[in-house]
């Protein structure tokens, strides 16, 4: 694919990232240039490849699809990227250690969604949750600036307590199009039926088994939250406060969804713009 004549890769991946309308938009804005054009470079890969199993309904060319930018990205590290995407990205690469394995891994974890719908248990979602999430943590953090590598670690566990989050408030989305993120071993130790996942509004949605189950998500995530923060060293906080901006903004999502009795079977909660910026700031502001 190449870019349109009227359009440069940096603006492309620019309208990528602002489109989306993603939290992570807000935390990029109080970045300096050169990594800010990094992160949104990196955040416009993955919506691109994470945009192929949302969007294209047929496996098979997801699949081809998915296969495209494996073989893009293999062309970019040897000196030829063909899309948008990787023609910002590219130039920016060694500037932040970003390896080929790092791209290749949030592609893995894309691929298997259109392989696997259901997750026997928490560890293998945690194999998931590190390439989709924790990978992308980590590469986030090479680029907002690190000097510990205990810091690195800090990243792959607040990415873990992110999609942890996402997966809690999109439980219904996901299981409206055939995908359940909860483990199968919760589900029966909380005597919730997968079915019930799409019943919304009845009682057997909504149900004391499914508040519990999503309760003791929660608890998770928001222990997920604790160990990484507990993690951070105070050399890197400054450098690493767009991730705490994350951390703030999707915290606070969670204690909404917390708030409203979990009501995620029939409603996608969200946190408005304004709202978004406004943690951002207090994040910048506070340091915390």
């Amino acid at each position: 694919m190449n870019t349109p004549a009227t359009t440069t890769p940096q603006q492309y991946v620019q309208d990528k990232a602002a489109a989306s309308g993603s939290s992570f938009y807000y935390a990029f804005l109080f970045l300096p240039p050169p990594r800010r054009a990094a992160i949104t470079a990196f955040y416009a890969f993955c919506r691109e490849v994470d945009d192929v199993v949302d969007e294209v309904s047929d496996p098979g060319v997801a699949a081809t699809k998915l296969a495209w930018w494996r073989q893009e990205v293999a062309r970019a590290f040897a000196g030829q990227p063909s899309h948008p995407v990787m023609q910002a990205l590219m130039p920016l690469v060694a500037g932040y250690d970003i390896r080929a394995e790092h791209l290749n891994a949030v592609i893995e974890g894309c691929e298997m969604d259109l392989t696997q719908t259901r997750y026997l248990d928490f560890a293998g979602l945690r194999r998931y949750c590190h390439l989709v999430a924790g990978v992308v943590g980590e590469v986030a953090a090479r680029i907002f600036g690190h000097t510990e590598a205990v810091t690195i670690e800090y990243a792959h566990r607040l990415g873990l307590a992110l999609q942890l989050t996402n997966i809690i408030r999109d439980v219904g989305d996901d299981a409206r199009r055939g995908r359940i993120y909860l483990p199968m071993s919760e589900l029966q130790q909380f005597d919730v039926k997968a079915h019930e996942l799409l019943k919304r509004d009845s009682p057997w949605g909504y149900s004391e088994r499914f508040t519990a189950l999503m309760r003791f998500q929660a608890e998770r995530a928001h222990r997920c939250y604790d160990d990484a923060l507990a993690l951070l060293p105070a050399a890197d906080r400054q450098a690493q406060k767009p991730g705490l901006m994350m951390a703030n903004i999707y915290r606070t999502l969670l204690r909404e969804i917390e708030a409203d009795q979990f009501q995620v079977l029939h409603q996608r909660t969200s946190l408005t713009p304004l709202r978004k910026l406004w943690i951002a700031m207090l994040t910048h502001w506070r340091g915390r």
